[in-house]
């Protein structure tokens, strides 16, 4: 069994440069390459048992931290979709090797599905493709569908004005900030107005009680990969952590599906 390694990655020039942490566990392809939720990190229940399936099972696992979440630096305020895709595409770069299984939890579904297309358009498949993803609760276009939409009149003009809103958080007690930047900047990234191609088979895996994503979201998601090998698993009684040993086992057995 190999030992999980610690590691810094520099991302970014100038005031954008920070620090990524990685941790990264050698072992058999295809590797586990965890990407995880809004204001989560990579020691969380799921990223935890995930790595402890790929050291008994003698598999590699890569997780981070984003920028501004965990032991990474920046702050989490000034984080966007595209400065935490442009973490995840370079934690890729400088670490995978052979296939690589995306499993993308919450935001990190959204930002899975990013950066398959975009090692895609950089023709990096050949150092590391994709064989697959699993995506839990995955809260694609999450800014504008699940945030944007839903605020209300005030909370938008707030953020309009001041920049930013602090959101209350069941699962943190401090609140989040929600940036005007990360709004607007999140619609660069949109998927669900057309079609999605990741040229590999996506298992989802979506709680019925989520209150953060609601299940009807994944079923749209899933309309959008038309072209791809797709199995969506509405539990009935799950949320939106998914973190139970039942759900666990069910991401296990996803994985190791493939």
């Amino acid at each position: 069994m190999s030992d999980c390694c610690l590691k810094f990655l520099d991302v970014g020039t100038g005031a954008a440069a920070r620090r990524i942490a990685v941790r990264i566990r050698d072992g058999a392809a295809p590797g586990v390459f965890w990407l995880g939720g809004f204001k989560s990190d990579m020691q969380g229940t799921k990223a935890a048992a995930l790595d402890a399936w790929a050291a008994a099972n003698s598999r590699a696992c890569i997780r981070f931290d984003y920028s501004g979440h965990g032991e990474s630096g920046g702050a989490f305020a000034d984080g966007t979709i595209g400065c935490w895709l442009e973490d995840a595409a370079a934690v890729f770069g400088a670490f995978a090797r052979g296939p690589q299984i995306l499993v993308g939890s919450s935001m990190g579904g959204w930002i899975a599905l990013l950066l398959s297309r975009e090692l895609r358009r950089r023709a990096e498949a050949a150092v590391g493709p994709v064989a697959g993803m699993v995506l839990l609760a995955p809260a694609v276009d999450f800014t504008e569908e699940l945030m944007w939409k839903r605020f209300t009149p005030q909370v938008r003009r707030q953020i309009e004005t001041e920049g930013a809103w602090l959101r209350p958080s069941e699962y943190s007690e401090e609140p989040y900030p929600i940036t005007r930047e990360l709004i607007e900047e999140g619609r660069r990234h949109l998927l669900l107005g057309g079609l999605i191609e990741t040229g590999c088979p996506v298992r989802i895996l979506q709680g019925v009680k989520d209150p953060d994503v609601p299940w009807q979201h994944a079923i749209e998601l899933s309309s959008r990969l038309a072209h791809d090998d797709v199995v969506l698993t509405l539990v009935k009684d799950g949320d939106h952590r998914l973190s139970r040993p039942e759900d666990i086992e069910r991401l296990i057995a996803a994985v190791a599906e493939m």
